[in-house]
């Protein structure tokens, strides 16, 4: 059953958390930020801080929706798209760090999915009228920042001294690199409504190559980047269930 309302999709997220803890599964990662967000732009929209609350949050729910449905169909042995099969792949290993985790699950969501369900909650001449809302989201994703890092913190706790090195240099890359992604799939949003609709499958599944091949670059980076994933790996600390505590 597919979830109608932010309040469903938070219950089928806790869902997903449950099963992740009792597996010790690191699916269960992306799913405790993702509960984060979601909390935060249902805040938002019964604070009444978008122009059209009710227009979010059905973006908010085929968006959710999206997700939840390549979860289920990899859980069942199925095929999600690849962007989703790299990452729900590398939860298998214990070689990712955390951050990795976390950045192939947004890197599926917003640069693949976020695009499809924009365009499908206001086709046409409405596409328009969603962009201020979209990008209010960028302010409110900007707002977790400090919470996310200090969550990794407790994770990897050398987080705290390199944060502090770098003060809010950090900040400003990570706020910077989520534009970019949420910028990424409003061009993808644009592309597919203006696309006809027989035809819509095919561009897709081009994106979703795109996609998956980045998702295997954060996977497998280059040659200092996978020393330093490998610091960060030796010095994590906590369980795969305090871990998701953490996050969520």
């Amino acid at each position: 059953m597919q979830a109608e309302t932010i309040d469903d999709v938070i219950l089928e997220l806790d869902r997903i958390l449950d099963r992740a803890r009792e597996e010790g599964s690191r699916l269960g990662y992306f799913p405790a930020l993702y509960r984060r967000v979601t909390k935060a732009v249902k805040a938002g929209i019964d604070d009444g801080a978008f122009a059209d609350g009710e227009q979010l949050e059905s973006l908010d729910v085929l968006f959710a929706n999206r997700y939840l449905e390549a979860w289920k169909t990899s859980r069942a042995g199925g095929r999600p798209t690849a962007a989703w099969r790299v990452a729900f792949e590398a939860a298998r290993s214990p070689r990712p760090i955390v951050v990795q985790h976390l950045l192939l699950g947004i890197n599926a969501h917003i640069n693949l999915d976020l695009g499809i369900a924009a365009a499908a909650t206001a086709p046409g001449p409405a596409l328009a009228g969603l962009r201020p809302d979209f990008l209010a989201i960028n302010d409110l994703l900007a707002a977790q920042v400090d919470g996310v890092k200090a969550a990794l913190a407790t994770v990897w706790p050398k987080l705290r001294v390199l944060d502090w090195l770098a003060g809010r240099k950090d900040d400003r890359l990570i706020n910077f690199s989520l534009g970019k992604a949420r910028d990424h799939s409003w061009a993808l949003a644009e592309e597919l409504d203006a696309t006809p609709a027989a035809e819509r499958p095919a561009r897709i599944a081009a994106a979703d190559r795109r996609v998956a091949k980045l998702a295997r670059v954060i996977l497998h980076p280059g040659p200092l980047a996978r020393l330093k994933t490998w610091i960060v790996r030796t010095g994590e600390r906590g369980s795969v269930a305090e871990v998701i505590d953490r996050l969520s």
